[in-house]
């Protein structure tokens, strides 16, 4: 394997997943790179906004990061490698980070880039409606700019987390002078964005594609390939396969092609699939307990439903082997900085249903005439089919131990206002990304600091917990390795005891491309980083 081919530290959650899904097969082009040509990616489902820099949903990023840039990229490992920034200094007390811009670049408006948009961006933008700013950045107080090229972010407390988190996906650069005045979701370029990438904002065929142009004025010399990326929307799963196998469409990564249908797919010659691209992913299927319901304010109850549920049945009927059960708010990728433990409250125990049955005894829940304790809604995430199959099952699951679960199924939009802005919801089922530090993906599901409503995908279960907000803060200052993990594990036990959620699957995601399609997946972040370098063969 080549260099190039090196898979990332978390690329792969198991050796069967390794068996089944083979390497990347486009990293090494059999022939020079042909300029040229139109790539048709399939996002799924349709992005309610273009906002990136304030909305975190992940169907957002593959459009948006060929459009934004960050400060920074990274290689394989997860190291620091520049984009806007071309060099960066940190001082010795880890306080001050100096970063030197790229000279010569411009927004696609035809305004320079320059450091006063690295500070509105973080200051203005990320810091006060980017829904990971407040973690991420909570350390940052000021961005000083002594000259058009240089930007330096003073620091509060050391932050190492803030070198992997500097990515278009986690915090996108924007035009200050765009921007400047407005109410960002508001501004008219949220669902037109201008940026400094590879590509342009072309057009929006609301329910069909949004069309990106080649940026003729890109920074980076010969950059990029392709003429335009096509993001196509395609609601109905068969179909979005049907365009795969027939050549109409090139990509499609994460969930926009359904488990069922990958191994299937994995057979077709004209097609190939990778597990790489997902390094700083570390996804985990969730769900989301409302505790501001009077019945799952109640521990015993959110135990009993944990107790219910038999993961492993999730990983090979739901996921077809392409993941493994969870045990908490930590995916095990973090095993390799030693922040994973498995030393919790474990659900997965012969005896779970009759201790879940005993549970809900225990918490005033007797079963009716119908073997009915309660009735609750589920709702149902809209990011791709096999949610609304993994919800089947939990209506199943649940059933055994009286509860009678209600799926409810919505577009998007309305699924993320009434989970994220009203509060309107008894159990959401999401998945989350952890990123490449705890901090930057995961705190804003459970420090109570990030119950922020109107924002998506932070803490909307109002749970509250002194002990782990303290022991998330203390990690998030802790430069000692040892140290950090042991505030990790003692926080791992508390959340799962506290069972504000329920801990499901690490799903193990898979790219399905067009094989004429080549060196689409080049860094860690697959499909959230720009397809500057891709090519199609012809």
């Amino acid at each position: 394997m080549t260099e190039s081919m090196r898979p990332s530290r978390r690329a792969l959650l198991s050796s069967a997943v390794l068996a089944t899904v083979g390497p990347a097969q486009a990293q090494a082009p059999a022939r020079a790179p042909v300029r040229g040509g139109t790539m048709v990616m399939i996002v799924n489902p349709e992005p309610s906004t273009l906002a990136t820099y304030a909305v975190s949903a992940g169907n957002i990023p593959p459009v948006t990061t060929q459009i934004y840039e960050g400060l920074l990229t990274y290689d394989w490992e997860i190291r620091p490698q520049p984009m806007l920034a071309k060099s960066w200094t940190v001082s010795e007390d880890g306080k001050t980070i100096t970063f030197q811009l790229q000279e010569g670049v411009t927004f696609h408006n035809g305004q320079p880039f320059t450091s006063a948009d690295v500070q509105y961006s973080f200051m203005e933008i990320a810091k006060k409606v980017n829904p990971n700013g407040p973690v991420i950045l909570a350390e940052l107080q000021s961005v000083d700019t002594p000259d058009p090229m240089t930007a330096v972010f003073n620091l509060a407390n050391p932050a190492p987390y803030l070198m992997v988190s500097l990515s278009a996906n986690n915090i996108p650069i924007v035009c200050k002078s765009v921007f400047e005045g407005t109410q960002p979701l508001q501004n008219p370029s949220a669902n037109r964005p201008v940026g400094t990438g590879p590509f342009k904002f072309g057009e929006w065929n609301r329910g069909q594609f949004i069309r990106l142009d080649r940026n003729e004025r890109y920074w980076k010399p010969g950059l990029p390939l392709l003429n335009r990326i096509i993001a196509r929307f395609i609601p109905d799963a068969a179909t979005r396969s049907a365009a795969l196998e027939t050549g109409e469409a090139h990509y499609a990564a994460y969930s926009a092609v359904n488990a069922a249908d990958i191994r299937r797919m994995q057979a077709n010659p004209i097609l190939g699939s990778t597990t790489q691209g997902y390094g700083t992913t570390a996804a985990t299927s969730v769900l989301e307990f409302n505790m501001r319901r009077p019945n799952l304010a109640k521990k015993e109850v959110r135990q009993a439903i944990c107790y219910a549920i038999d993961r492993q049945f999730i990983v090979d009927n739901i996921l077809h082997g392409f993941g493994k059960p969870a045990t908490g708010p930590l995916s095990s990728v973090f095993t390799t900085q030693g922040f994973y433990t498995d030393q919790v409250r474990r659900f997965d125990v012969p005896d779970r249903l009759e201790i879940a049955n005993r549970l809900m005894d225990e918490a005033g829940f007797p079963r009716g005439a119908n073997g009915v304790r309660m009735s609750l809604f589920l709702e149902i995430n809209s990011f791709g089919e096999q949610w609304l199959r993994q919800g089947e099952y939990l209506k199943q699951a649940l059933g055994q131990i009286g509860i009678n679960l209600t799926l409810r199924s919505e577009d998007t939009a309305t699924w993320l206002r009434r989970c994220y802005t009203d509060y309107d919801f008894d159990i959401n089922e999401p998945f989350y990304s952890a990123g490449a530090d705890p901090v930057v993906g995961v705190h804003r599901h459970y420090v109570s600091s990030a119950i922020r409503r109107g924002t998506t995908f932070v803490n909307n279960k109002d749970y509250r917990s002194p002990d782990v907000d303290r022991l998330m803060d203390a990690a998030t200052r802790e430069i000692v390795p040892a140290r950090r993990a042991e505030l990790y594990h003692e926080a791992q036990r508390i959340m799962v005891e506290d069972s504000p959620g329920a801990w499901l699957c690490e799903v193990q995601y898979v790219t399905i491309f067009n094989k004429k399609l080549q060196n689409h997946t080049n860094r860690p972040l697959g499909t959230y980083s720009a397809f500057d370098r891709a090519w199609l063969e012809r």
